[in-house]
């Protein structure tokens, strides 16, 4: 089964070419803890889902990379080809210089229709180089401006056009002290739309990435590029084939069984269903050990709710709102998200 991946923006093409250069790296590590048959299916599981194959054997990533300006997609594509390992496909690219700033309601409501057919073009393309395509993975940024309010729109056009197949958002929620200055306003309306759109959000907060790279890191001047790489790592190390543990002698005796623990989940939701295992004998990256977790909780209210309140402030007092009323973006659309995400927040606290 094969993953389309669309890279939206300076953040999704970034992070998007770290995670295939991870995904790259762990399949051909030679130092996998486990036989050379299990290593191979390994591989071969791992090329399919993320990876074709054109005729001098280098492998080309199942990706589109969308952006407003060419700069960002040129560094990608020619970071990806000096490494000699894996690249984009020629034709995998969409660029069209913006001509509005960056603003969220500019690539939601013009950026997107304008140019709505030639995405999508490219998109069903790659869909046609798979044998089996079980979703996509959109990676963007949820605060960011035109790239945003673009992936938004493609996601709800995914949605249209491949209802059956999976769409699983990867989104960085913004520092809290702020890297723009309308980022709320912009956050609630990616998180109402994508609530609508997309099958499932993956969400990395910047200020936790961060912590990692100088605490457990200790890197002392960081920079974006540490951050993404500890995003494709643990991006990677969740998309790592696998096979269910249930049922296994190992899995009823391992550790893991606190998970089991019913006091950790919604009264309605039995454990049995609320927590699965996925293992593989295949080390990733070389770790000898690793462990990956996933979860639906409320580890997010506080940040959510924290984000709804600074928006809400700033749409008392319609500060900035031209910016997006002129580009179709009313203030009943926020007023429509304020209210989808109040809900959120308050359906979690009561879980």
């Amino acid at each position: 089964m094969s993953i389309v991946t669309v890279q939206l923006g300076q953040c999704g093409n970034q992070i998007g070419f770290e995670v295939f250069d991870a995904l790259f790296s762990d399949s051909h590590c030679s130092q996998g803890f486990c036989s050379k048959k299990e290593n191979e299916a390994y591989q071969a599981s791992c090329k399919e889902r993320f990876f074709s194959e054109e005729e001098n054997g280098v492998p080309i990533a199942r990706a589109v990379l969308v952006d407003m300006e060419p700069k960002v997609i040129n560094q990608t594509l020619s970071k990806a080809a000096q490494s000699g390992r894996w690249k984009y496909g020629q034709h995998s690219c969409f660029c069209q210089k913006q001509g509005s700033g960056n603003n969220w309601a500019y690539g939601y409501s013009v950026h997107g229709p304008r140019h709505q057919e030639s995405i999508m073009n490219l998109i069903q393309k790659e869909v046609e180089k798979c044998d089996s395509l079980s979703g996509f993975f959109i990676i963007m940024s949820m605060a960011g401006g035109t790239g945003s309010g673009l992936g938004a729109f493609i996601t709800q056009n995914l949605q249209d056009e491949f209802s059956n197949s999976l769409r699983m958002n990867q989104i960085i929620w913004p520092y809290g002290t702020g890297e723009v200055i309308v980022q709320n306003y912009n956050s609630i309306l990616t998180l109402s739309h994508l609530y609508r759109s997309s099958d499932a959000l993956l969400v990395h907060e910047n200020d936790a990435v961060h912590k990692i790279c100088a605490k457990l890191m200790n890197i002392k001047q960081i920079s974006f590029s540490d951050i993404n790489q500890v995003l494709a790592h643990q991006l990677g190390s969740v998309f790592q084939p696998t096979y269910s543990a249930e049922g296994s002698s190992h899995y009823r005796r391992n550790p893991l069984e606190g998970f089991k623990e019913p006091a950790l989940y919604t009264s309605w939701l039995k454990p049995v269903d609320a927590f699965s295992v996925w293992r593989t004998q295949r080390a990733f990256r070389r770790y000898e050990k690793s462990a990956a977790l996933v979860s639906n909780s409320q580890f997010l209210v506080k940040p959510l709710d924290t984000i709804v309140g600074r928006a809400w402030n700033m749409f008392a007092s319609k500060a900035y709102i031209h910016q997006y009323t002129k580009f179709g973006v009313e203030e009943e659309d926020f007023l429509d998200s304020f209210t989808l995400l109040e809900q959120i927040v308050a359906s979690y606290c009561n879980l």
